[in-house]
């Protein structure tokens, strides 16, 4: 299939969706590849479109300190998410910034115009 055949089809710019997997599911896998034997555990991997480094990892966490290491840490309570009130205040706060910042770029142009016209005019007298 051409690259631009796959453009087409999936829409322009359109991207995978990141998988992510529940600590639940996660012990689950490790349990059931552990218990399998050892000409079906490929088969466990295909069935639910893993690798053997996402089993590895999985083992170690948990076997480092169960659930605590696998919880998502992105919408983990150590990390709670913001309310909306909270979300919208700091985009506001963002936007704030960047027209100060624009605000004081354009006003230090001006002044710059305003020398520079001051100047032209001094000039212009001046061969008069």
């Amino acid at each position: 299939m051409a690259v631009g055949a796959l453009e087409g089809a999936l829409g322009k710019g359109a991207q995978p969706k990141r998988r992510s997997f529940s600590p639940e599911y996660k012990l689950r896998i490790v349990a059931e590849y552990d218990a399998a034997p050892k000409n079906e555990k490929g088969a466990v991997l295909r069935r639910e479109r893993l690798y053997h480094s996402h089993v590895k990892e999985w083992r170690a966490a948990r076997d480092a300190g169960a659930l605590e290491k696998l919880v998502d840490k992105r919408t983990s309570p150590a990390r709670p998410k913001k309310s909306a009130a909270e979300a919208e205040n700091e985009k506001l706060r963002r936007q704030v910034e960047r027209l100060e910042k624009e605000l004081a770029r354009n006003k230090a142009a001006l002044e710059v115009m305003g020398k520079a016209s001051a100047l032209l005019d001094m000039l212009s007298e001046s061969a008069d």
